[in-house]
C-alpha cells in the first residue's frame, strides 16, 4: 500500500514553520504551531512542559549553551493497530541568521526555484514537517501500522536536552528514524563533539621591552600546533567503516581566540574556544583526557594551560549496519531513490541519545547539509516529499523490528 503526499501542502507548512523564528531557547511558538497543525491533520498532539531544574540535575544531562527559562517538547502520535512501536524525531530549534545579507529574508519562508527558503528550512524544520505529513497520509489511507510517535524537540543545536527530556518520559521504541539532511544516505554512525575553552597565561611587559615579558600569544602557538597534531592522530586510523569515506571524520578546530589589551603591551592572557570531534565507539571522558594530555605535553610551562569543557556534550552513536532496522530503512530509501548507500557523519546529532538507550536508529533526509547554518539556507520541496514517502514506507513495513542476528563467531 502506498500513500499520497501533497507537495504543495507540504511546502506551505514548511514555509509557515520557517516564518516562526525559533532560535535555541525560544522554541515554544514553533512547537505550539506544530501541535495545532497536527490536530488539524487528525493526529494526537501533546505539548509537554519539563522540569528544567530536574533535567539539569540529572547525571546524564547533555549540556547546554543557549540561555533558556523553559523546556517544552511535542509528541505527535499515530495510533496503531499492529504490534510494535516506532519513533520519528526532529528538532525545531535553529541557529541565528548571521550577519550576511540573504536573498530572501532569513524568516521569509519564500518558495523560489522549487525550494522553501529560510533559517531552519533544511536543518531541520523541513524534515519535521515531512514526518508530520507522512503520519497524516498514513492516517488518511487507513493503513494498518504500529503506533508511531514523532518527537518534535527543542535544544538539539546546543546539546540535545529536548530529546533527552522526551526519552526520559517515553523510550519504549523498537526503532527510530531521524530525517536530518543526509542527502538520502542512510546514516548509521555519527561522530561525537565536545566544546572546550582554554586559557594561556603570559607575563606582561612594555612592547619596547618585550624580552622582559612572556607573550601569551607566542606560548599559544605551540598549543595550536598540538591541537592540529591531535586532529591528525585521531583521524589516522579510522575504525568504523561508515566513517572511513569522510574527508575528515573527526574534526578538531579552534573557533575563537582573544588576547591582549593594548598594542604596545606584551599580552599576559589568551583565551581560546573550540570543538573536539569524538570517534565512534570512544567514551567522551577518554577523548577529553587524550586532548588534555596532548595540549599539556606540548606546552610544559607554568602555570599550565587551563582547559574546561563547556556547552553541549555530543557523544558518538552508532547502529550496526546489519541491524534489521537499518535494512528496513535502506529498503524504503532504495525503493524511492534507486539506491541507499550507508554513511557516517562528522557532526553531532540526537541519534546518539536513542542508541544510548538501545533503540536502533538511522538518519535519512534531503540534501543540503552544506546549507545548514549558512546564509540562504533552503530545502527542495520535491526532496521533502520523497522523505515523507520514505518515512511512510518504513512504517508500512509493519510489525516490531526483530532482534539483530547473533554475532558471527
Amino acid at each position: 500500500m502506498g500513500v499520497t503526499i501533497d507537495p504543495a501542502a507540504l511546502a506551505a507548512d514548511v514555509a509557515a514553520l520557517v516564518r516562526i523564528p525559533s532560535p535555541t531557547g525560544q522554541e515554544r511558538a514553533a512547537l505550539e504551531w506544530l501541535a495545532g497543525r497536527a490536530g488539524e491533520l487528525g493526529l494526537d498532539a501533546e505539548l509537554v512542559e519539563h522540569d528544567l531544574a530536574a533535567l539539569r540535575a540529572d547525571p546524564g544531562h547533555p549540556g547546554e549553551e543557549a540561555p533558556r527559562t523553559e523546556l517544552v517538547t511535542l509528541s505527535v502520535t499515530l495510533r496503531g493497530t499492529l504490534p510494535g512501536r516506532l519513533c520519528l524525531n526532529g528538532h525545531v530549534d535553529v541557529v541565528g541568521p548571521g550577519t550576511e545579507r540573504w536573498t530572501h529574508g532569513p524568516w521569509s519562508g519564500a518558495l523560489d526555484g522549487g525550494c522553501v527558503h529560510g533559517r531552519g528550512s533544511v536543518d531541520m524544520k523541513g524534515g519535521v514537517v515531512a514526518a508530520l505529513h507522512a503520519l497524516a497520509a498514513l492516517r488518511a489511507a487507513a493503513a494498518p501500522t504500529p503506533e508511531v510517535v514523532l518527537h518534535c524537540v527543542p535544544s538539539e543545536e546546543d546539546g540535545g536536552l529536548g530529546t533527552f527530556a522526551a526519552l526520559a518520559r517515553d523510550a519504549r521504541f523498537d526503532g527510530c528514524l531521524i530525517p536530518e539532511p543526509t542527502g538520502f544516505r542512510v546514516v548509521c554512525a555519527q561522530a561525537g563533539a565536545l566544546t572546550f575553552a582554554g586559557t594561556v597565561r603570559g607575563r606582561a611587559a612594555h612592547a619596547a621591552m618585550r624580552l622582559e615579558g612572556r607573550s601569551a600569544i607566542d606560548r599559544y602557538v605551540a598549543v595550536h600546533a598540538a591541537i592540529a597534531a591531535h586532529e591528525t592522530r585521531i583521524n589516522a586510523r579510522v575504525a568504523h567503516p561508515a566513517m572511513r569515506g569522510l574527508d575528515l571524520p573527526y574534526p578538531v578546530s579552534v573557533g575563537r581566540v582573544v588576547a591582549g589589551e593594548w598594542s604596545s603591551s606584551v599580552p599576559d592572557h589568551l583565551a581560546f574556544e573550540g570543538r573536539l570531534g569524538v570517534p565512534v565507539g570512544e567514551d567522551p571522558a577518554a577523548a577529553r583526557a587524550a586532548f588534555e594530555a596532548a595540549v599539556r605535553a606540548a606546552d610544559g610551562e607554568d602555570p599550565p594551560v587551563e582547559l574546561t569543557w563547556t556547552g553541549g556534550a555530543f557523544a558518538p552513536g552508532e547502529t550496526d549496519p546489519d541491524h534489521p532496522w537499518v535494512r528496513r530503512v535502506r529498503a524504503a530509501v532504495a525503493a524511492e531513490r534507486g539506491a541507499a548507500p550507508l554513511a557516517g557523519v562528522p557532526w553531532g546529532a540526537d541519534m546518539r541519545l536513542y542508541t544510548a538507550r538501545g533503540i536502533p536508529t538511522a538518519m535519512v533526509g534531503p540534501s543540503g547539509i552544506e546549507l545548514a547554518h549558512a546564509v540562504d539556507e533552503r530545502v527542495s520541496v520535491d526532496e521533502l516529499a520523497a522523505v515523507a514517502r520514505i518515512i511512510a514506507a518504513v512504517v508500512l513495513r509493519s510489525g516490531p523490528t526483530p532482534a539483530p542476528p547473533p554475532p558471527r563467531r
